[in-house]
């Protein structure tokens, strides 16, 4: 997907305020391992990524705890960075070579104050953010280790194959001994 298409997706925007997003970013290619965000810095940029793979996570003292993996289409964003520009919730980290469109914040709010389409577009790309953020608390509240686990290989099946097994178990909220335990009523 191009830029213009990854933008388009999030909200619709006419092509003068296409136009004024696009002249912001930066391509950025980073390697497997590059830190977008981190848990105690504040984030200066969205990340727009046109290939590649990324998860989300928290740090606690003794493990991480994966939020969610983003891959190609997908807008990177911390959302207390964004929102309140303070020191981020969650780390990002890309987990495969990526290709990436870096958006300067501090830009984009200027843009927002000028251009509604503009502002527009940022709050649907927040809310989108909620949303599946939502969706994956209600799933690890009421849903079953092995609801959660189908759900992944329906929705995301190619995650499978890209990300490493403990990565998937943090995901899922189960130990790698539960995943492997429904991988193999799986089979």
């Amino acid at each position: 997907m191009t830029l213009s298409e990854i933008l388009q997706s999030t909200y619709p925007l006419p092509g003068g305020s296409l136009d004024k997003i696009l002249v912001l970013a930066e391509y950025v290619e980073l390697p497997k391992g590059t830190v977008l965000f981190r848990d105690d810095t504040v984030a200066h940029y969205i990340y727009v990524m046109q290939r590649g793979l990324a998860r989300v996570y928290a740090r606690r003292a003794d493990r991480e705890v994966t939020f969610w993996f983003s891959s190609e289409g997908a807008i990177l964003v911390s959302i207390r960075g964004y929102i309140e520009q303070a020191v981020s919730y969650e780390t990002i980290e890309l987990l495969e070579d990526s290709s990436l469109f870096r958006l300067p914040m501090p830009s984009l709010r200027q843009l927002y104050q000028t251009d509604v389409h503009l502002a527009n577009w940022g709050r649907a790309m927040v809310e989108r953010a909620w949303e599946r953020t939502e969706q994956q608390l209600i799933a690890r509240q009421f849903r079953t280790a092995e609801e959660r686990y189908a759900d992944l290989l329906q929705q995301n099946p190619h995650l499978v194959q890209r990300v490493a097994l403990g990565h998937i178990a943090s995901y899922l909220g189960i130990t790698q001994v539960t995943l492997s335990r429904v991988r193999a009523k799986r089979k």
